[in-house]
Order: C-alpha cells, then structure tokens, then sequence
C-alpha cells in the first residue's frame, strides 16, 4: 500500500489537516493506495512555491522551457508502460488505450516545446507615423488545472505543456477518484530538469479544487469535467474576474447516410461510443441512421457489440475496461434501466456484466436502445457509459435538426460517400468538432473544445497555447513632440 504526500514545490509534503482517501481499483474492489488531501491551506502552500517559481520560469528563454519539455517527453516515452499500469489500475481503462495515451501525452509536449520560442507578437501600424505600436504574448503568472478521472495524463497534457511553454506555473488538481498517475508524473518531471515549483499537485475533492478557483494568487483556471461543477466554477471565477477554460460534457451525434460505407461506419459508431468504455466526452452516444441503412446498421452494431471482450484492463486482450468508480456505475445502470422504461427498445446488453473472469468489478454490458425518441432523457443526458442510442432519420434537413436539438456541442460525426454532402452538412453542425468518415480521432495539431453547454475555450493546436497568455499593446510615441491635451492652438 502506497501513500502519495501532496508535490509542492519541488517535494513530497504531508497535507496539513493530515487527511488521506483512499484510491480504489474498479476491477478488484480494492483500495490500492492512499492519497492526501489538501486543504485551503495546503492549495496556498502551493501557490506560494509556484509563485516563486514563476519569475524565473517566465524569464528563463524558450529554447530553455523547450529542451525541459522535450525531456519530459523522452522521459514520458521511456515510462509510458509503467505509467500505463497505473492509470488502469486508478480508472479500469484498458491498458491497449492507456499506452498509447501515454504516448500522446509525450506528442503534447514536444509539440508544445516547438511554441516555447515561438511566441510571436505583432507590429500594428498607427494613424500616427510617428508612433510604433507592437503587441506583446505573456503568461497569466500561476494556473490552475483541474481534470477528470477517465483519461487523467491525457486530459492534463492537453493543458500543462501549453501551461509550461507559455511561461506559467501551475496548481495541478486530479480527480479524487483517479489521482495516482497524475502524482507518479511528478517523479518524471523530477528526472527533467524541471525547476522546483514549475508544477505542484494538490490532490482531493471538490474543496480542494474550489479553493483553487477562489485563490487571489492564482491568474487562470482551466478545468475538465461535468457541466455541472463548469457551471460553478465558471461563475465562482466570474466573481473573481478570473478567465477560465471549460471543456465539458458531450452528446455528439454520431450520423450515418444510407450512400455510407456500412463496415466503415459500423466500426466508427462501434468506436465511438464503446471506446474507453463510453467514458468519453465525445462519445458518440447518439448514432442517427438513415432510414435506408438502419435495419443493416442495428444489426451489424448488435453483433459486434456482443463480442466484445470484457476483462481485466491489465490484460491486453481486454478490449472493454470496467467504469472508473461507483458512482459513475450506479448512474450508468439508472439511465438504462430509466431508459428501458421509457420506451426505448433494448437491443443488447442492458444491465451490469457479471462472469468469474470479471470478479468484483464495474463492468457494464456494450449495451445499445434502438428507436430511440430525441426527446427521450437517453438521447438528451450525457450518461458517460458504454450505451448507444440510435435514432432514424429520413433527409439530411431531418439530420440536422435532430443533431443540433441537444443542450451540448462538443463533437459530431458524418458518413457519406457524397463530399458534396459532408461539405454542406459541417457548417450546420452546431460543435466544435466534426469528423468526417472517421470518429474519435484526436492529434496535437488539432484544436479541441466545444460550444454551448459542452465549454468554450480551446485546447491543442495553435489555439492551446494562446489560452495560456495575454497580450499587452505597448505604444511608443519618438516623435519629441509634447502633447499638453490643455494647450490650445489658435
């Protein structure tokens, strides 16, 4: 049994309330480890070191910052096997997923590292001749990240590199319910050269991440999560006029055309909402079939949903992970069952998975609803859990409305031989993704953020980085000429 101290400023410390949760492994039962919990003071601590740490990471020049993050990426790289095991252990995601997000947790960084020293301004031409104008990109100071438990590393390096190459040091908050990796990364950056006090982790529930968001000390906030904890942070930092990144939930449409590939698609949709368990923001949960494909679609998604193997998610045969804790189990297992009530009809799974090979874990069965009514509670609540629904549609206009008519906007997908067709439906698809024959594919040249209920904000890309900075106009009047605004001039 591991217990994990808070990492302030370059070192392991006891919380101050000497409080420690415990970290439970969904496919045992079991606790595996135990994890501090920070208070108001212990935050404050934090954003003490960070603070100090900040002026001599701000100065320190890009193609510095630049050769750390490339070390944290070698050193990400050479552990992403170790640090794999861990994440699936915290969360029951399976190990195949969290390798490669390992690996692309290391992409973020060398990505982000090639920004360090490219943080352009510009020169803006006055009315004045006499009078140089230029902007200037800098950091906010110290940042808090707070992130969720279904992919901890991934979700914290769409964010930390940007953090780091901007010049900023960071409060780092993990999920309570999935911690352990977040704090086994703080012994990589150990190994990087990374200055004590660059980044510092905080660990606990939803005290310790308020306490983050109301703290004086710290300039910007960005967090991943639920729309119902953005919704408070977003007003908790308005109160502070605090800016704020929010990447929340998801109900993305998932849209398949009767001209579509019927294997491509079905493994897209397969993807898309049974990938990562369904624990996934921009989950494909609702799959709209047109009318001439959905009988062969149903039954092509039925077939491929009942061999999924479930199982150990240490396993590599394992294609199919438990969920990340039991709360998020007891409401995937109230949506079905609410569902079921409602009229939706059942096409598979429907319930928990049981088996000697699963032992005490929670496993919910890939479980599909077909017929579903748009406003149907499954077709308008995220459920963050390996259940489709899928809905019929006749014309394109009818796609349209039914995709768009959901609270959220993260994500949508089309499928269609027709380019014609896909090039006139992505403009009307009310999200800040679209993928076109494909789904869930992410890079770290691709920026990545929703609309509407599901955020506003962007992470990846270009666009990742500038979240992370100001801009400051400087104005140089060389003129020599005074201008009293009282003189008067005859």
């Amino acid at each position: 049994m591991v217990e994990y101290g808070l990492y302030i400023g370059g070192s392991w410390v006891a919380p101050k309330a000497g409080k420690l949760f415990d970290a439970v492994n969904p496919f045992t039962g079991e606790c595996w480890a135990r994890v501090s919990e920070a208070d108001a003071a212990d935050v404050d601590h934090a954003v003490t070191a960070a603070t100090t740490a900040q002026v001599g990471w701000a100065a320190t020049n890009g193609a510095t910052r630049a050769r750390i993050l490339n070390n944290i990426a070698d050193i990400i790289t050479e552990n992403a096997k170790n640090m794999a095991v861990f994440e699936s252990t915290d969360n029951g995601k399976v190990i195949r997923e969290t390798e490669s997000q390992m690996l692309f947790a290391a992409r973020l960084f060398r990505f982000y590292a090639g920004y360090a020293d490219k943080l352009f301004g510009s020169t803006i031409p006055l009315d004045s001749p006499s009078v140089l104008d230029y902007t200037t990109r800098e950091p906010y100071g110290v940042v808090g990240l707070i992130t969720a438990w279904n992919s901890p590393i991934t979700l914290l390096c769409n964010k930390l590199p940007a953090a780091l190459a901007a010049g900023n040091t960071v409060i780092v908050k993990p999920s309570e319910h999935a911690s352990v990796s977040t704090l086994e990364l703080c012994k990589l950056f150990e190994k990087a050269e990374l200055p004590a006090g660059v980044v510092n982790v905080v660990t606990g529930a939803g005290p310790t991440g308020a306490a983050i968001v109301t703290h004086p000390g710290i300039s910007k906030v960005s967090f991943t999560g639920s729309p119902v904890v953005g919704r408070k942070i977003a007003a908790t930092a308005g109160e502070h006029l605090k800016p704020v990144t929010l990447e929340l939930g998801g109900k993305s449409p998932n849209i398949i055309f009767d001209d579509a590939d019927p294997e491509a698609a079905t493994i897209g949709a397969l993807a898309g909402i049974f990938g990562a368990t369904g624990q996934t923001c921009v989950a494909g949960s609702r799959l709209l079939v047109q009318r001439g494909l959905y009988d062969e679609i149903v039954s092509r998604l039925a077939a491929r949903a009942e061999e999924i193997r479930l199982g150990d998610p240490l396993d590599h045969d394992s294609e199919m992970g438990t969920v990340a804790n039991k709360p998020q189990f007891d409401r995937i297992i109230a949506s079905i069952e609410a569902a079921k009530s409602a009229g939706a009809r059942l096409v598979t799974g429907g319930g928990a998975a049981t088996g000697d090979h699963l032992g005490n874990g929670l496993f919910v069965q890939p479980t599909i609803f077909a017929d579903v009514e748009n406003s149907m509670d499954i077709a308008q609540s995220e459920i963050f859990g390996p259940v489709l629904s899928i809905l019929p549609f006749d014309t394109e206009e009818e796609a349209v409305q039914i995709a768009n008519d959901i609270p959220f906007g993260l994500a949508a997908g089309i499928w269609t031989r027709d380019i014609s067709r896909a090039m006139r439906l992505v403009p009307k698809m009310k999200s800040g993704v679209v993928w076109v024959n494909t789904y869930r594919v992410v890079a770290a040249q691709a920026p990545f953020g929703g609309t509407k209920e599901s955020g506003f904000g962007r992470e990846r890309g270009e666009q990742g980085i500038m979240e992370f900075t100001s801009i400051k106009n400087v104005m140089i009047d060389y003129s020599d000429q005074a201008r009293d605004p009282f003189a008067i001039k005859n």
